[in-house]
């Protein structure tokens, strides 16, 4: 457990970083990015302490073996708070994100952990991504993940993921080197995705929130098929708020998206603040579909 960062949730303080790089990476989100829309914190402070926290913790938990740090570095030099659009929820100012490694950098290696893509240099970012750096997110790396699809995160080309909390135990999949990154605070945002449950399986495994969207929520990428009703992109963070945050920088439809959506009418950072319960909640523990141990049930 010394590679998880101490947050809402739990866990033990981080070591052997500097007591700046110890403040920044045990923020949330909200408050990352409250600093630097204030500009009493810049983008590149924030990517020096990711790198810290990164270069400590990566040689045990194996959760982002894909880095671009300069070219980070020189996104968030050059980043300006000019270039947020007038009312865009979801503002995220330069906050240095994680994208997994299913997911599109313009630039940088999609190899969706298999030899067969593991040279593949995509020229331009996936829709997902775009609409992620249009709100303010700068990527720095890109998260392991099972090849091809799975719920274990290994695979020939980087290896295994170790969950944080345990390094015997998985991380589950297939974002699971998302959720491994943000445990140990590496990162405070990362993308995810989701067929059969691989955004929520290693949220529940590494202690973090990962949720899945309505289908056209969030946009996707040119490489599936486009009226697709089942694989959807999603947000991953360390508690409800920075979910809500994250989500709202995504909620953005994209031209060439035929599903994807407007915004929602109220943020969803709005309505965690003002949550309402709902009437009725349907429950079921199997689906009726398999069997389910007695102690998850």
């Amino acid at each position: 457990m010394d590679n998880v960062i101490e947050t809402e949730t739990g866990g033990k303080p981080v070591a052997g970083t500097t007591d700046r790089t110890d403040e920044f990476i045990a923020m949330t989100a909200t408050e990352a990015v409250g600093l630097l829309r204030t500009g009493e914190a810049s983008p590149l402070d924030f990517l020096d302490a990711a790198i810290a926290r990164i270069e400590e913790v990566e040689p045990d938990i194996n959760a982002l073996p894909i880095q671009f740090f300069e070219e980070a570095r020189s996104a968030a030099r050059s980043f300006t708070q000019r270039d947020a659009p007038d009312h865009r929820p979801g503002w995220l100012a330069g906050l240095p994100v994680v994208v997994k490694d299913y997911n599109d950098v313009g630039g940088q290696i999609t190899t969706y952990g298999s030899p067969i893509f593991a040279d593949n240099r995509v020229e331009k970012s996936d829709y997902t991504v775009q609409v992620l750096e249009e709100s303010g997110g700068i990527p720095m790396a890109k998260s392991n993940v099972p090849e091809i699809a799975g719920a274990n995160t290994f695979n020939p080309v980087f290896g295994a993921t170790r969950n944080p909390w345990n390094q015997k135990m998985t991380v589950g999949g297939s974002s699971g080197g998302s959720g491994a990154a943000l445990a140990c605070g590496e990162a405070w945002l990362a993308t995810g995705n989701d067929l059969g449950g691989s955004l929520r399986i290693p949220a529940s495994y590494c202690g973090i929130v990962g949720l899945r969207p309505s289908v056209g929520r969030v946009p996707r990428g040119a490489g599936l098929p486009a009226f697709d009703p089942l694989w959807v992109e999603g947000p991953m963070a360390r508690n409800v708020s920075d979910v809500a945050l994250m989500l709202d920088s995504l909620a953005h439809g994209h031209p060439h998206d035929p599903l994807s959506m407007p915004p929602p009418r109220v943020p969803f950072v709005r309505a965690v603040e003002e949550p309402k319960a709902p009437k009725r909640v349907a429950f079921t523990p199997d689906l009726n579909l398999s069997m389910v141990d007695p102690e998850v049930a």
